[in-house]
């Protein structure tokens, strides 16, 4: 079987309701750490749709009547920023991960080092993270690497009066144009797509978790697996992609995943995400094949290989001793952690179709 399938799909519109909800969703803030105002937010949607919601900590689980049916889980912090002292403010994620450093050992700490010039004049305003309520609104005046800290620095306009703990968001719209949706996309565009289903008359199990980009959020799914699992927990995570541009994003519909850095995913539960994608000639690629083959290249050239990512599925997998199985399906995208991602509409539309055929809704 090739990387990528050779079919194309034909142009399609994105629901107005689904682009509608995540319009919504979008401006609501999620930053890693301080995610309970967006898990308010999701409650009254979810709510408002039929689905039974539970919270823990660090998870939120909307059911249907049918529980075990199917089950997706999707993260639903964002990246921004944690004051951490007057006029001192950090990126998010390391704070909530207990990074003290930058390591270069991951995939977003190599990420942010490439892209920390990007972020310059940004709009961002603060919150409670508890309730959501506004704190002001400010510009982001410089980010720098420390070299004392060797850590993210950012300095505002603007938000002098924040104490520490204090929540920055970057303040996002969501945009539609030239084939691609544009914002922060990661991971409000998933989390978007599981509630949109409980409007189609979704009947199984979703779950939403927080802290995913400090390397914590599978601990809170495995605990939920733990108290109320059984022995066949075959879980979809569902995510971005990330890829070096526009272009090569909108090469396949959907991503697919053999593995992470991590563990080996379900073959049988991927197999039949090839097959739903194969029914709908949606083009597919394996993202593990793509950045072993990107190494390939990275070495010829003397540069240092990429990681194969270390995701939630990955890390539930690994430590749950056989409790819980699955897979990933993810939206390719391009500006990955930056308020311009984008995501090509047909890979949205596919995505939203391979959801409802293994949701078995219309």
């Amino acid at each position: 079987m090739n990387d990528v399938t050779s079919h194309a799909p034909s142009a399609v519109a994105l629901p107005d309701r689904f682009i509608h909800l995540l319009s919504s969703m979008i401006r609501s803030p999620s930053v890693v750490g301080a995610e309970h105002s967006f898990f308010r937010v999701l409650q009254r949607e979810l709510e408002e749709r039929g689905a039974n919601v539970t919270w823990y900590e660090g998870v939120l689980v909307a059911q249907g009547d049918e529980p075990n049916s199917v089950m997706f889980s999707a993260h639903i912090d964002r990246h921004g920023l944690i004051c951490t002292g007057p006029n001192e403010f950090q990126y998010a994620a390391f704070v909530s991960g207990a990074r003290s450093d930058l390591l270069g050992n991951s995939v977003s700490e190599q990420l942010m080092k490439k892209i920390v010039n990007r972020f310059e004049s940004e709009s961002v305003y603060a919150y409670e993270p508890w309730s959501g309520a506004y704190r002001g609104q400010g510009l982001i005046d410089r980010a720098y690497i420390c070299e004392f800290r060797n850590n993210l620095i950012f300095e505002l306009k603007g938000l002098d009066h924040l104490v520490a703990g204090t929540p920055v968001a970057f303040r996002d719209n969501l945009k539609n144009k030239k084939g691609a949706l544009i914002g922060q996309l990661d991971n409000v565009i998933t989390a978007a797509a599981l509630v949109y289903l409980f409007e189609l008359g979704f009947k199984g199990t979703a779950f939403f978790t927080a802290q995913e980009e400090a390397g914590k959020s599978w601990r809170y799914l495995l605990e939920w697996f733990r108290r109320f699992g059984h022995s066949t927990n075959q879980l979809i995570v569902v995510d971005t992609s990330p890829y070096p541009d526009f272009e090569t994003a909108k090469q396949q519909t959907l991503v697919l995943r053999n593995r992470d850095a991590n563990a080996v995913f379900n073959t049988e539960l991927t197999r039949k995400l090839v097959d739903i994608c194969e029914a709908n000639h949606f083009t597919y690629q394996f993202k593990d094949k793509y950045v072993e083959q990107q190494n390939v290249l990275a070495k010829q050239r003397g540069d240092e290989p990429a990681s194969l990512g270390s995701t939630e599925m990955g890390r539930i997998i690994s430590a749950s001793n056989g409790l819980v199985d699955g897979t990933t399906l993810q939206i390719p995208t391009s500006g990955y952690h930056t308020l311009s991602e984008s995501a090509p509409v047909e890979s949205v539309a596919g995505f939203l179709k391979v959801l409802t055929d293994l949701a078995t809704l219309n």
